[in-house]
């Protein structure tokens, strides 16, 4: 295994309302020297929850994204909030998007999205025994809920409206880990 380049220095480039951007001047073992750019996150991280209505059925979300400017289907995701664990962060967005809230969140793992230039990471979190709470949040119009088997992943993955990777990969983490027993 190679051993971790050294940081010489850190420099941010620009700071926009969500990101800033930062350069670090680094130094590999074999002596190589490099500067890369990477996202910086000054916040925890986000959470992605895979609520489970039943032992086969998830509520999947509908919502705009602006990047792609269009409707997505995927689950319910967020930033963590200032002194928030995972699983506090979780409980507040299954409540504000989806409209329920969980007697049992377990943190199945972690996600990058992109790790080659993001720094943070995303929490997957299951959530079962649902119950209806909800609390309002920061989304401009309502969210549609669209209960989905997770047995049929195949046919989910091939919708047009389903391509936001952490939604993808949560799923199957959690659906493998269900039918392997982790869980």
């Amino acid at each position: 295994m190679s051993k971790l380049p050294i940081i010489h220095a850190t420099r941010l480039l620009g700071q926009g309302s969500r990101f800033a951007v930062e350069q670090l001047d680094l130094e590999f073992s074999n002596g190589v020297h490099r500067t890369y750019e990477r996202m910086h996150s000054a916040g925890s991280g986000a959470v992605v929850v895979v609520p489970l209505l039943d032992d086969n059925t998830v509520l999947l979300i509908r919502e705009y994204a602006a990047g792609l400017h269009a409707y997505e289907l995927g689950l319910a995701k967020g930033r963590l909030e200032r002194g928030e664990d995972p699983l506090q962060g979780a409980d507040r967005e299954l409540k504000e998007e989806v409209g329920y809230g969980a007697r049992r969140l377990d943190l199945v793992g972690k996600l990058s999205l992109a790790p080659t230039y993001m720094k943070n990471q995303t929490h997957v979190v299951l959530a079962r025994d649902l119950y209806p709470e909800r609390l309002p949040g920061d989304e401009p119009e309502e969210l549609e809920v669209v209960p989905w088997k997770l047995d049929d992943l195949a046919t989910l993955v091939q919708r047009d409206d389903v391509t936001e990777g952490r939604s993808i990969a949560a799923l199957f983490m959690v659906r493998e880990l269900l039918r392997a027993g982790v869980l």
